[in-house]
């Protein structure tokens, strides 16, 4: 009997901390799954790309979405990014490799709501250029351009 009661009483132990060993387990797997969730898009050997903005790329807040994509700057270089759609209201952006916004742009100086963006780069390092929509005006197809520029 005493046998019996001290078996049930470990077992009432055990079970918990089994369980406990057993979902303890699973949380490198889920962070591993969670850092795998931001893959910034490694930007073609052509410094361009024709793609798509919807609803499966990151949520803005503001009703918007945003895609990433990943290029190697060098210190001193002079860069435009130009970012033209005709589907949606496109802005431009320049994050460093901290991830600080380093530069934006809305409308580019055509008078369209296309974005056009010139900067110089102060540091070497793996940049993202995030193509997003204005508000909630969507997504849809666009073609952005890496342009690195040279002295005359």
């Amino acid at each position: 009997m005493i046998i019996k009661a001290c078996a049930t009483r470990l077992s009432r132990i055990v079970l918990p901390l089994t369980l406990l060993a057993v979902g303890t387990s699973f949380v490198p797997s889920a962070i591993a799954q969670q850092t795998r969730l931001y893959n910034p898009i490694p930007l073609p050997s052509s410094n361009q790309v024709s793609d798509t903005l919807s609803e499966r790329d990151i949520p803005t807040g503001d009703g918007g979405f945003a895609r990433d994509y990943l290029v190697r700057f060098n210190q001193g270089d002079n860069i435009a990014i130009d970012l033209v759609s005709d589907q949606f209201d496109t802005i431009v952006a320049l994050m460093s490799p901290e991830g600080a916004t380093l530069a934006e742009n809305d409308d580019g100086p055509d008078g369209t709501t296309n974005s056009l963006l010139f900067t110089r780069i102060t540091q070497t390092g793996n940049y993202i250029v995030r193509v997003r929509s204005f508000g909630e005006t969507g997504g849809g197809a666009f073609t952005l351009r890496v342009t690195r520029l040279r002295p005359i």
